[in-house]
């Protein structure tokens, strides 16, 4: 049984009718928008993520909505900001693209807002939070799994108490983050009729992908359905296909088939909209208690220094933690995974 491949589902992606039909209200405040994605090198996850802002952006034309990347890649921050100041602007809202709370959304991101407040000292900045765990994203999954019930892509009629859900998130150094990808596999699975959901990794954490189909096997399923848990696609969402690709040769009498990235949907950019408003209602919460920079400074005994990431999203971030920006001809901060996850545990 052949494996679907990402263009054997273009269907799922195929919103921009949708989203040329929407359009929204202009905002009270029309201070610009910096949306700050990851990074890849892979150019099509790049032009997908300015494909993605420039969607958003002629939603509402009553500001700007700047794209830069944190690592690996172009724009950066920076030359986001400056863009922005060159034209005048002193006051910023600031989403991080991204889809659970880590290092990267409470500690270097913020610590980029404090480069630029270096260099320009009349700057304010107002830092939203993460996607999260949403209703939008939930229905968006869920209207994907139905379409895979339809006979084009479902021709065996396997029946959903026959299949399990592989569901794949990023992996991170924070376990904060890792809980959450649980959670939400959790909640998609919950009332579904599925078997049952595994949740694992494709990199930096544990379970990783090849042990998340060993575990899905042991229920002995006719059919696997993978999950990435990605916005946009790269070389980690590549892997993911390469994997299930060589999970359905060894295991043929199985049924795999691996959805798309999410890519640009009505209701990520729904998402957008109401974390926008939040910076401007002053709205913006996330979770301290758990956070472990937050309790390795306890543990040092500076939680008073050490654990200004942005929680209080209107204010002055306090980290001044040394995050490099990646470019083409610098080290891959991820090629040594092991070294990597060894390294940021010791955070920050």
């Amino acid at each position: 049984m052949p494996t679907l491949e990402t263009n054997d589902l273009t269907a799922l992606n195929a919103n921009s009718q949708v989203i040329e039909d929407l359009s929204l209200e202009p905002l009270p405040i029309q201070r610009p928008l910096l949306l700050v994605g990851h990074g890849t090198r892979n150019e099509q996850g790049r032009q997908t993520f300015l494909d993605f802002a420039s969607s958003y952006q002629v939603l509402d034309r009553s500001r700007p909505v700047v794209p830069c990347f944190l690592e690996l890649t172009g724009p950066t921050i920076q030359e986001g900001i400056d863009r922005c100041v060159e034209q005048g602007y002193t006051e910023f809202s600031v989403l991080p693209i991204l889809l659970f709370a880590a290092r990267h959304n409470k500690f270097d991101i913020t610590n980029e807002l404090d480069r630029a407040r270096s260099r320009h000292p009349e700057l304010k900045f107002h830092y939203g939070r993460h996607f999260g765990i949403t209703p939008g994203i939930l229905d968006l999954w869920r209207d994907r799994l139905e379409q895979l019930d339809r006979p084009e892509h479902n021709p065996d009629r396997i029946d959903r108490a026959e299949t399990v859900l592989l569901f794949v998130g990023r992996g991170s150094s924070d376990p904060d983050a890792n809980g959450d990808v649980y959670k939400m596999a959790r909640m998609l699975w919950e009332g579904s009729g599925y078997k049952t959901v595994e949740t694992c990794f494709i990199g930096i954490t544990h379970p990783r992908l090849e042990e998340g189909f060993h575990r899905a096997r042991f229920y002995k399923p006719k059919r696997i359905i993978v999950l990435p848990y990605f916005l946009f696609t790269g070389v980690l969402v590549e892997k993911i296909f390469q994997i299930t690709a060589q999970q359905q040769q060894q295991f043929p009498e199985i049924e795999m088939t691996c959805l798309p990235e999410m890519g640009i949907q009505p209701q990520l950019l729904q998402v957008v909209r109401d974390r926008e408003i939040e910076t401007q209602l002053g709205q913006v919460q996330m979770n301290c208690e758990a956070c472990k920079f937050r309790l390795a400074a306890l543990n040092s005994g500076s939680a008073e220094a050490g654990h200004h990431h942005g929680h209080h999203h209107g204010h002055h971030h306090g980290h001044h933690h040394g995050h490099h920006h990646h470019d083409g001809s610098a080290p891959d901060p991820y090629a040594d995974e092991q070294v990597y996850h060894d390294r940021i545990w010791q955070a920050p």
